[in-house]
């Protein structure tokens, strides 16, 4: 049956941002530990609050598994001479294992005899393992920040206080900085911080839970959310829902208790984004609606304690949410007295990146990027696409996102309204700068849309061209994000462009910035979006890693296209007789070294396998020319799987490399035609068989 491992580690507040990466990487390690070293476990269980981090493994063995393993060394003909005796490869070979030439054994293989030891390594104790692994482990959890504490050379994200170890009913004993594991936890930091005795993992829970600590991660979040909802409702709203910031609240609460507040009714004079962000971003108090949009001045914010004095509490978080809003209010008023278009204009001193130049240049770039985009999808919209590109960087210079960065867009639709611009302009000045994160919402406007491409596509082209490429761990400007969103915008819209044209447009405007060479830069790009494209298809969407390798080995010029043909492609793959198709279609490439330029004679064509299989290459030429004019890749896979038997029948009567050189490099001709054939789809050189 196994033991069970326990380990919590306490420790000062922990940000909440850190806590589920934490978890999540404690769960995979201590299985890759377990895994490695050939323990048998159960699933690991993980959870946490601001001040433990907490995991569990049932079932795990009590030893190792035995192991026989086998060292293979020289030749028995090189380690023994005729006579039977030792030579010096056999007695090195013994040396340099430990042991005696008489432990060596011959091992026969299909490539002949050989020498080898056999090494009987019996199971350790886990929990000796266990100790000798936990100081490196705890080391290692990873945190974006770690902190030293006191004369300690160690480091966590917040200092330790309690570090409980358990295998079953034993301490795992071990040491971290200043803390020895131990049998105990605590409670409640406030309201219940005495030692609490440890025995076992589920009645730990319902103890902690007795002691003020809400331990489980989803048993928290979800009371939480029934809770606010509760208090919502005894002021007649309901909560505006945000799963994010729940997320956020589930870690930094041990106990959570709401607590209703509320503002003035002068403040819901403000825009509804600007009171949200305010009571969301800067207090993490839940907003309330009437149930429809419509906000209500009430807010809901979760304590870590019971109060003494509620209302007390809630007059307190009701005096800073009004001092904010009072602070809002003053930005709101004092930014109207000036129109966005002369906030534009102070764009010319905001410098948006030493080697990129100013924000004003960038307007100036982008703006042509989307006039010509739309030129190519939306002429109707060229007036108020140019209008919003003049003005969807100005409310960047204004007071209220000087104070509320995050409001960037939000008061530019917001003051657009208020000085009159049309309706399209002002969700074009929000819009454009959607998708904001991985799965957000994008534009719904075609003006919105184009002028995000248009952005987007200015800061990638500009900071690959100034050599600021993301790395494993680096990504300042976020160029994956804004990558993937242009893939987003381009393939749910959908848009059909070429890649390659807004590239070539985008780096001229760049000339005088650029210190990486024109044609560097833009292979490179193309290859960023290419391995976003494919990390999108493989990990998002499931499709096979092979199947979308051959898809975008085409190109993805037209990502619209590229997509296609991945998807054509993987219900291809589906069909039963697949691997034969595709070792046709490879035995078709791999056998042409260099494509033959000449074209078929057909004259030279002599028999009737190479003449039927030349017939119908040109048929299905015709048929698949007609399905890919209207992107229909199903139609054009299932008409070129025809030529199998062709391909197999021509294969089975001729020989290709023929003495004759006319006949030779005529077949090649007629193969080259089939890989040309093949190509337009995918290169099925890249396809997995079995």
């Amino acid at each position: 049956m196994g033991k069970t491992f326990y380990l919590e580690i306490g420790s000062e507040e922990i940000p909440a941002g850190y806590i589920v990466p934490a978890l999540e990487a404690m769960s995979a390690r201590i299985s890759r530990f377990f895994d490695e070293n050939r323990i048998s476990h159960g699933e690991p269980f993980v959870t946490g609050t601001p001040r433990r981090l907490v995991l569990n493994v049932p079932g795990v063995a009590v030893e190792q598994e035995a192991r026989t393993t086998e060292i293979i060394g020289p030749p028995r003909q090189v380690a023994y001479d005729a006579q039977g005796r030792p030579t010096k490869a056999a007695e090195g070979f013994a040396r340099g294992q430990g042991v005696s030439v008489d432990d060596i054994r011959i091992k026969s293989t299909p490539k002949g005899d050989y020498l080898c030891i056999v090494r009987e390594e019996a199971g350790l104790p886990v929990k000796n393992l266990l100790e000798k692994m936990l100081p490196d482990f705890v080391a290692h959890i990873p945190f974006p920040k770690s902190m030293r504490w006191g004369s300690l050379s160690v480091t966590f994200a917040r200092p330790i206080r309690w570090i409980t170890g358990l295998f079953g009913d034993e301490v795992v004993d071990f040491v971290y900085g200043d803390i020895r594991s131990g049998s105990q936890s605590f409670g409640h930091r406030f309201m219940s911080p005495q030692a609490l005795p440890v025995t076992d993992f589920e009645s730990h829970v319902e103890n902690l839970r007795k002691h003020y600590v809400m331990v489980d991660l989803h048993e928290r979040r979800e009371f939480i959310r029934k809770e606010i909802r509760k208090a919502a409702a005894t002021v007649g709203g309901s909560i505006l829902e945000d799963e994010e910031l729940l997320d956020e609240v589930t870690q930094l609460v041990e106990y959570p208790f709401p607590i209703v507040g509320e503002f003035e009714e002068k403040y819901l004079e403000l825009p509804p984004e600007l009171l949200i962000t305010v009571i969301k971003k800067h207090q993490r108090y839940f907003a309330v609606t009437d149930g429809t949009d419509r906000l209500l001045r009430y807010f809901v914010t979760v304590s870590n304690t019971i109060p003494r004095h509620v209302p007390l509490v809630a007059a307190g978080n009701a005096r800073v949410v009004r001092a904010r809003l009072e602070d809002a209010r003053f930005y709101y008023e004092e930014d109207q007295k000036v129109r966005l278009e002369d906030r534009a204009e102070q764009l010319k001193g905001v410098v948006f990146h030493s080697k990129m130049g100013t924000s004003w240049e960038k307007v100036e770039r982008f703006t042509v990027l989307a006039r010509m985009l739309g030129e190519r999808l939306a002429p109707e919209c060229l007036d108020t696409l140019s209008r919003a590109a003049c003005l969807c960087k100005a409310d960047l210079v204004s007071g209220m996102v000087g104070e509320f960065p995050e409001l960037q867009g939000i008061m530019g639709r917001a003051y657009a309204r208020l000085q009159g611009e049309p309706e399209p302009v002002a969700a074009a000045i929000y819009e454009h700068y959607l998708p904001t994160r991985a799965g957000g919402p994008i534009p719904q406007g075609i003006e919105g849309a184009l002028l995000s491409i248009a952005d987007k596509m200015d800061t990638i082209a500009a900071c690959f061209g100034v050599g600021l490429i993301p790395t494993g761990t680096a990504d300042p400007f976020a160029l994956r994000r804004q990558t993937l969103g242009i893939i987003r915008i381009i393939l749910e819209k959908p848009f059909r462009l070429s890649l390659t044209e807004l590239i070539d447009r985008a780096l001229p405007l760049l000339e005088s910035k650029l210190t990486e060479p024109a044609e560097a830069v833009r292979r490179n790009i193309l290859d960023f979006f290419q391995g976003r494209l494919h990390h999108q298809m493989v990990s998002q969407e499931g499709y096979s890693p092979d199947v979308v390798d051959a898809a975008l080995a085409v190109g993805i010029d037209d990502l619209v296209e590229a997509v296609m043909r991945a998807k054509a492609l993987s219900v291809f793959r589906s069909r039963p007789d697949f691997d034969s198709l595709a070792s046709a279609f490879k035995r078709v490439v791999n056998i042409i070294k260099e494509p033959e330029s000449a074209p078929v004679d057909p004259a030279l064509l002599g028999s009737p396998a190479e003449q039927a299989l030349f017939a119908a290459v040109t048929d299905t030429e015709s048929v698949v020319e007609g399905c890919l004019s209207r992107s229909d890749y199903d139609a054009a896979l299932e008409s070129m799987s025809r030529l199998k038997a062709f391909i197999d029948a021509f294969f089975d009567s001729v020989l290709v490399m023929d003495r004759d050189d006319s006949v030779r490099r005529n077949r090649l001709a007629l193969l080259t035609r089939i890989h040309n054939l093949f190509s337009r789809v995918a290169d099925f050189r890249k396809i997995q068989t079995g």
